[in-house]
């Protein structure tokens, strides 16, 4: 074993003062000592943290790693004790393995093509369109978050869902609770279940009148209307929260970095480019975790049967090694092959949807508002705390000349 192995003593709950985009610092720190550190869990558990852009990508594409959820016993900074997991419930394809995985997300494939997701630019367009037009009635000021990157993505995954019009609302409020990490444990539960019966009412809604969306497409598989559920929650949530996050801090640290904001108002060519690095730069999914299933060696490392491994997607997409000035933002990096979308079987499903949201999104904003600024110091924006599972801010004031 090597001699320079790190111990990460416990996991960052916090990131630095004034640094909102970047990882927190104990984690940049324990990359510097290697891409692989120990670490023991809230309950003793002896696992590991992976923080390098290679052994991460590596992880990703080894299926001797689990995603599973009833393999999820060991938790960075909560003692769940002898507490028994459960298996995912059906349909909710994240916390499966293959076979049970591919079974569930095969069907789905066809319907976030590149070629499928592009078709829907023009509507994409007429929706961020519509909120700026709110924006400009009703300023010159609001809140980035509730006006412009919360409905935008939840427009479009309702309307590709399926979800009526009129329920858009109770199901972004939802969706917040369960995954900003900011309500009680009651209420997080309460609004999961709340969640869940929706969508078991949408399925069988679906199957009594199909529409034209995603879920009345899958009516035909041999999905059960359970299965259908798991597969509408991850859809919805996964096709709001990051897209809505990013919007948000996308547009926050490009507020911050004010020459890239200028290189994108100026040169339309660049929002692709730009995309791309905002992607990497802000890694709103910090980091997942796998277990291992058998004895494997990383990284010069030997990792036990049963070990869980942290993955920090935000330090791997900052890896020096990987990305030359890793903690600059630079919309005209040419280095891809970032790891905001995770890597292997699970690579992200709807990146391709996310990518024409924000490639239209943020540089009709910024067109839009010539003048846009924050409302606020910079350190007075609120940030979603770590435990989130997608990081963020919670508002973002900004104003513009009338």
């Amino acid at each position: 074993m090597s001699e320079s192995l790190h111990t990460l003593e416990a996991m960052p709950t916090a990131r630095q003062a004034g640094c909102p985009f970047d990882p927190p610092k104990e984690l940049v720190q324990a990359r510097e000592h290697g891409p692989i550190s120990r670490f023991t869990f809230a309950d003793g558990h002896e696992g590991w943290v992976v923080t390098g852009y290679e052994l991460v990508r590596s992880v990703l594409a080894d299926q001797r790693f689990s995603s599973r959820k009833e393999l999820m016993l060991h938790h960075p900074t909560i003692d769940f004790g002898d507490i028994e997991v459960p298996p995912a419930p059906p349909g909710e394809f994240l916390l499966m393995d293959d076979p049970q995985h591919s079974r569930y997300r095969k069907p789905l494939v066809g319907k976030f093509t590149v070629r499928r997701m592009r078709q829907l630019t023009e509507r994409v367009e007429q929706v961020t369109a519509e909120h700026l037009d709110a924006m400009e009635q009703a300023g010159p000021s609001a809140d980035l978050v509730t006006a412009f990157a919360k409905p935008i993505p939840a427009v479009i995954i309702c309307e590709l869902l399926g979800v009526p019009y009129a329920d858009r609302d109770s199901f972004q409020e939802n969706i917040d609770k369960f995954l900003g990490g900011e309500v009680g444990d009651e209420e997080l539960i309460a609004a999961y279940v709340e969640t869940q019966q929706y969508l078991a009412e949408l399925v069988a809604a679906k199957r009594a009148n199909p529409t034209d969306d995603v879920l009345s497409d899958l009516l035909d598989s041999d999905l059960t209307d359970e299965e259908l559920k798991g597969i509408a929650l991850i859809l919805l949530s996964a096709g709001f929260d990051t897209t809505a996050n990013m919007l948000a801090l996308g547009t926050f640290a490009l507020l911050r970095n004010p020459e890239q904001l200028a290189a994108l108002r100026a040169d339309p060519e660049l929002a692709d480019g730009a995309v791309e690095e905002l992607l990497r730069y802000l890694s709103v999914a910090k980091q997942f975790m796998r277990v291992a299933l058998e004895d494997v060696e990383l990284g010069g490392q030997s990792i036990k049967a049963g070990a869980t491994l942290i993955l920090s997607y935000a330090t791997a997409n900052r890896d020096p090694e990987r990305f030359t000035d890793p903690h600059a933002l630079d919309l005209r990096r040419q280095e891809g092959g970032h790891l905001a979308f995770s890597h292997g079987i699970h690579q992200c499903l709807g990146q391709q949807l996310a990518r024409v949201e924000l490639r239209v999104a943020l540089p009709a904003l910024v067109n839009r508002f010539p003048s846009l600024r924050l409302a606020v110091p910079a350190d007075e924006v609120a940030l979603r705390p770590e435990s989130a599972d997608i990081y963020g801010v919670k508002s973002l004031p900004v104003t513009w000349d009338a």
